[in-house]
C-alpha cells in the first residue's frame, strides 16, 4: 500500500525560491539596499539588546571573564566605566551605549522597511539623490563609487578609536592596569607595516599583527588605517578601475560577494591570533586567560566565510568567466585550497 502526504516533495509544485534569500534581489538595487540596511539594523539591535542584558546580570565583584560576557569586555577595554586595576566603577555608560544601539537599530529598521515597501525597487527610478547610487553589476565605475563610500565609513570608524584613545578619556592599558591617554601614537610606517610581514620590535614573530605589545603601535596603526581608508574612499569615488583590474576581476553580484567574504575570512583568521595570544588589545582583566571557546568560534567563522567565498566565486565565474583555460582555473583553485588548508593547519598547530 502506498501512502502520500501533503508534505511530499514535488519540484513541479512546491516553490523553493525563498531559499535563494537576498539573491532574489540581486537585480533590484532599491530592495537590495533595503535588505542591506535592515541587516545592519538587526546587527545593531543585537548589540544593544545584548549590552542591556549583560548590564542587568553583571556582578561587579566577579571578574568579567567568569560571567560569560561578550560585549562588556570590549566596552571596558575602550575605557568606559573602568577605574584603576580594571575594576568596573560605573555601569551607567554601558546602559547608555546599549540604548543608543537600540535607538539606532530602530532608525535602520525603519530605513530598511522604507526601501523594501515604499522606495523604488530600482534606485534609478527614484527621486533626489537615489539614482546616483543605482548600480549595474557590470558597471565597474559605479561599483567603485559605492566601494569608496564604504571605505570612508570604515576610515571614520578606525579614527573613532583614535579619538577615544587620544582625546576622549583614553583607553585601558593592561601594562599599567589603568586608563591612559595615548599622547604619542606611532606614526613611523616601518614598525606599523612591519607587523604585516611578521616583523615586531625588529625581529620576525610568527604572530604577525597579533605580536603588537603596546598601545602606541595599536593607535598608530589605526591612524594609518583611517587615513588610508579615507584616501582610498575618495579615490574610488572619483575614479574607476583600470583596465588591468577589469581583466583580473569579475564584476557581477556573486563575484562581489565572494570578494567581501574573502575579506571577512581574512579578518576572522587574523582575530584568531589576537584572541588566542594578544593581551594588549584583549586584556586578561576582561577576557581572562583561557580563551579557547572564543578562539574556536572565530575559527569556525573563518572557515564558514572562506567556503562561502569559494562557493560564490564559482557562482560568479559561471556568470562571467575570468579564465579561458579550464586548466588554469583548476590550478588556481588547487593552489587556493592548499593555502587555505595550510593556514588553518597552522592555527591548529599553535594550540
Amino acid at each position: 500500500m502506498t501512502t502520500t502526504t501533503s508534505n511530499t516533495f514535488n519540484p513541479g509544485i512546491q516553490d523553493w525560491s525563498w531559499l535563494a534569500g537576498n539573491a532574489r534581489l540581486i537585480d533590484l538595487s532599491g530592495k537590495l539596499l533595503g535588505a542591506h540596511i535592515a541587516h545592519a539594523g538587526l546587527i545593531m539591535f543585537w548589540a544593544g539588546a545584548t549590552t542591556i542584558s549583560e548590564v542587568s546580570r553583571f556582578v561587579p565583584s566577579q571578574p568579567m571573564s567568569e560571567q560569560g560576557l561578550i560585549l562588556l569586555p570590549h566596552l571596558a577595554t575602550l575605557g568606559f566605566g573602568i577605574g584603576a586595576g580594571g575594576v568596573v566603577v560605573d555601569t551607567y555608560p554601558y546602559f547608555v551605549i546599549g540604548m543608543l544601539h537600540l535607538a539606532a537599530s530602530a532608525v535602520l529598521g525603519a530605513g530598511g522597511l522604507f526601501h523594501v515597501f515604499k522606495g523604488p525597487s530600482i534606485l534609478k527610478n527614484g527621486t533626489g539623490r537615489a539614482p546616483k547610487f543605482h548600480y549595474e553589476w557590470s558597471d565597474a565605475k559605479k561599483l567603485s563609487f559605492i566601494l569608496g563610500h564604504h571605505l570612508i565609513f570604515l576610515g571614520l570608524g578606525a579614527l573613532g578609536l583614535v579619538f577615544k584613545a587620544m582625546i576622549f578619556g583614553g583607553i585601558y592599558d593592561t601594562a599599567i592596569h589603568d586608563l591612559r591617554v595615548i599622547t604619542a601614537p606611532t606614526l613611523n610606517p616601518f614598525p606599523i607595516f612591519g607587523y604585516l610581514f611578521g616583523v615586531a620590535d625588529g625581529t620576525w614573530n610568527s604572530l604577525g599583527m597579533a605580536a603588537v605589545n603596546n598601545l602606541e603601535d595599536v593607535i598608530g596603526g589605526h591612524i594609518w588605517i583611517g587615513v588610508m581608508c579615507l584616501a582610498g574612499g575618495a579615490w574610488h569615488i572619483v575614479s574607476e578601475p583600470g583596465s588591468w583590474v577589469k581583466k583580473l576581476f569579475i564584476f557581477n553580484g556573486h563575484a562581489i560577494l565572494s570578494y567581501s567574504l574573502a575579506a571577512l575570512a581574512l579578518m576572522a583568521f587574523t582575530s584568531i591570533y589576537f584572541i588566542g595570544f594578544n593581551t594588549t588589545v584583549l586584556p586578561t582583566e576582561f577576557y581572562g586567560v583561557n580563551r579557547d571557546t572564543s578562539t574556536v568560534i572565530q575559527f569556525f567563522l573563518c572557515t564558514t566565510f572562506l567556503f562561502g567565498h569559494i562557493w560564490h566565486a564559482f557562482k560568479g565565474r559561471s556568470q562571467g568567466a575570468i579564465f579561458t583555460d579550464q586548466s588554469k582555473l583548476s590550478s588556481v583553485m588547487a593552489g587556493f585550497f592548499a593555502l587555505a588548508v595550510l593556514a588553518l593547519g597552522l592555527v591548529l598547530l599553535t594550540f
